[in-house]
């Protein structure tokens, strides 16, 4: 399982990834995707949306199941990925690769303390 120690992450399978100009990208992890299967649709949030940390905010379907997304931290939607929608099954060849969102956070001290709260890879990886 491939779990980059640079990301943080949530226990519902979503990873973060603090930009230096202070944007979170945001994912699911490689367990998550492996756990799916082939996944064949992908519904993310639009852009302009304001989201709260673990609201509900994209589906990820795969041949086996649909999924929620739960969003890890909080703001606005800046950019979703519309190379994964179109072909949803880059993120089976690699998660991180293949991101699905990027927020803005409102408030950076806000941000910092919902990343603080997030498992590290070594915690996440111990979850499965």
């Amino acid at each position: 399982m491939n779990t980059p120690a640079n990301l943080k992450y949530a226990a519902s399978h979503e990873w973060a990834r603090l930009e230096a100009d202070g944007t979170v990208t945001i994912g699911i992890t490689d367990h998550a995707q492996e756990a799916l299967g082939d996944i064949v649709f992908l519904e993310l949030p639009a852009v302009g949306r304001i989201i709260k940390a673990g609201e509900e905010c994209a589906v990820v379907e795969s041949v086996k199941a649909a999924s929620d997304i739960y969003s890890p931290v909080s703001g606005e939607v800046v950019d979703a990925n519309q190379a994964a929608v179109d072909a949803p099954d880059s993120v089976n060849a690699d998660a991180y690769a293949a991101w699905l969102y990027r927020i803005k956070p409102a408030d950076s001290a806000k941000c910092a303390t919902e990343l603080a709260a997030l498992l590290d890879a070594a915690a996440y990886a111990a979850t499965f």
